[in-house]
Order: C-alpha cells, then structure tokens, then sequence
C-alpha cells in the first residue's frame, strides 16, 4: 500500500464527507493506493455515524472509535498502530488541511528519502491570540530540540516513512513533539514543507490557552525522556552527587574552622571566640544538602529499575472498529 492518511477527529460532522471525498478524488488522480483511517476521539455530534456511513460506501476508509475523549496523541498513536502504507500521511479534520498536498509530500519521502516532512502554515488564518504564541512555542522547541529547520512543529499536516510511526509513542499530549520524538528514536532526517493553512469552514476551533501550559510540559518531559529515559541514574546520580559533595564541603569547613580556632587559642593563649558547629546556619544547610543527596541518589537507582520495566501508557477503550 502507497499511503495511510490518518485523521483524528473530534467533532467534525460536517467537515467529513467533503474532507474523504477530497483525499479520495487526490488518490485516484495520481493512481495511488491507499486507506483512510479516522479515528473518533469520542465525539458526541454524530461524526461516528457518518464514519460508518463512508466506510460503507467507500472501501478504503475505515474507522476507530473511542469510548470517551482521550486527545489528539492518543487518536494519532492508535492510527498509526493500525496504519498498513509505505508513507504515513497526518492532516486534521476541520478543511484546514489540503489533501492536495499528499503528493508532494509522498514524493519527498519516497524520492527524496526523508524520514518526516512536517508542513509549514507560512500563511496563517488563525487570530494573533493563537500565532504569537505559536511563534514562541517554535522558538523555545527549536532551541530545546536542536531542530533548527522547522518553523512549525505542531501542524497537523505531515508525512511519515512507514518505520518512524511504528517506531514512536505519542502519548499525552505529545502530538506537538513528533518530530522531537522522531530524532530521539534515531530518524534524523526531518525536512519542511510550506503547505496551505485554509480558513476553517464548519464548528469550532478546539484550541485553548491551556494548551500552552501543557505543552511546555510535555516539551520539558520530552526533553528529560529522551536524554536520561534510559540512563536516568546519570541525571539523579549527578545532582546527587552534586549536592552531597556540596554539603559535605560546607561541613568539614565549620568542623575544621572550629578546630582550628581551639587550636590556636590553646597554643598562643588566645581568647578568639567562636561558636557550636551547630550554631552555625550553614550547618543546616550542608545537612540539608547532604540529604538530598542521598534522596536524589536513591531516586535515580528506583528509576534505573523502573525504567526496565516498560510501562504501557497507550491502553485505550475503543468502542468499534470499522
């Protein structure tokens, strides 16, 4: 099979006979062969009915459905378990998104042999509210990420070589890292493509402030995972490390700069003040320190054992399967 074309959808009714008929009429132009898959992320306006009134008149759709809401990472994540073709198409389900895009971004994956084209909104119809902190967003991932060429890294529109996407977990909210996921799993070969952003034409944008929050998180997560997923006693063991030799230090210097004043008094006959060790504020703080050294040292030795132990973050209800 050429393409998969994933499309996790949320509420979208209206938008979903133009948008199949769309990428079906774009397939057979170029003579592709292909599948749809649309994963219902537990809409309650229908969309499900018309899922399964498509894949009855059309044989290369088909169709997943959630029990209840789980995200955009989780729809893409089980989309792209599912998915069978050589390049992995992802576009969102409002229009927003041209299908007219597909064959270029096959061709660049199969000719030009990158792992993952993501596409650029240079043009954007999205109100200043939304795209000046998209603009920030890109920034801090592209400096984070080492990621320099992509301008967008949370559009919807990206194409895919098959391994990448068996080869990745998207979960949480983590859709908006993909290509961070992607070079964390060895594909470094990630290319741009400026595409058309459309004006949206049926409901309403899904979009919050929220999002941001929660996407600085993920990217700080991502981030942690992808450096120390694997070796996380070398983060935990490091600032252990760190902290105890500190508070160490700050304690042999009040033993030792007490001694040494008894010292001297005794042998010249001084009266040089001094004080308890324990009477010393810095006392408590290399105390403290030295604690959480060790904490830190124990968390990175639980980590190291959890860490052999996959976890299976990606267990969904699903309701049907077309």
């Amino acid at each position: 099979m050429d393409i998969s074309v994933v499309v996790p959808l949320y509420n979208e009714v209206e938008s979903l006979p133009e948008l199949t008929a769309w990428i079906s009429k774009v397939m057979a132009q170029n003579n592709f062969s292909y599948e749809i898959i649309l994963v219902d992320d537990g809409s309650n306006d229908g969309s499900w009915d018309v899922v399964r009134e498509l894949s009855e008149t059309n044989r290369f759709i088909k169709g997943i459905r959630f029990r209840r809401n789980y995200g955009k990472s989780a729809a893409l994540n089980t989309g792209f378990a599912k998915a069978e073709g050589n390049v992995v198409i992802t576009m969102d389900a409002d229009l927003q998104d041209s299908p007219d895009e597909i064959p270029e971004l096959y061709r660049r994956i199969t000719e030009e042999k990158y792992d993952l084209i993501s596409g650029w909104k240079a043009k954007r119809h999205d109100p200043i509210t939304k795209t000046v902190p998209t603009k920030l967003f890109n920034s801090v991932t592209r400096k984070m990420s080492g990621i320099h060429n992509l301008h967008d890294f949370n559009c919807g529109l990206k194409a895919y070589r098959k391994p990448v996407v068996k080869n990745i977990e998207v979960y949480g909210e983590m859709h908006r890292y993909i290509p961070v996921l992607a070079k964390w799993a060895g594909f470094t070969k990630i290319g741009e493509q400026v595409v058309e952003h459309r004006a949206r034409k049926y409901g309403k944008t899904k979009f919050g402030m929220s999002r941001f929050v929660n996407g600085f998180l993920d990217l700080l997560s991502i981030f942690f995972v992808g450096k120390f997923g694997k070796r996380p006693m070398h983060f935990f063991g490091t600032m252990g490390v760190l902290s105890f030799v500190m508070g160490s230090i700050i304690w042999i210097w009040i033993v030792a700069e007490k001694q040494y004043i008894i010292h001297q008094n005794e042998k010249y006959h001084l009266q040089i003040p001094y004080r308890d060790a324990t009477a010393n504020p810095l006392f408590y703080f290399s105390l403290v320190a030295i604690i959480v050294g060790f904490q830190l040292f124990l968390t990175g030795f639980v980590s190291e054992l959890v860490s052999r132990n996959g976890s299976d973050r990606n267990r969904y209800q699903i309701d049907e399967i077309i």
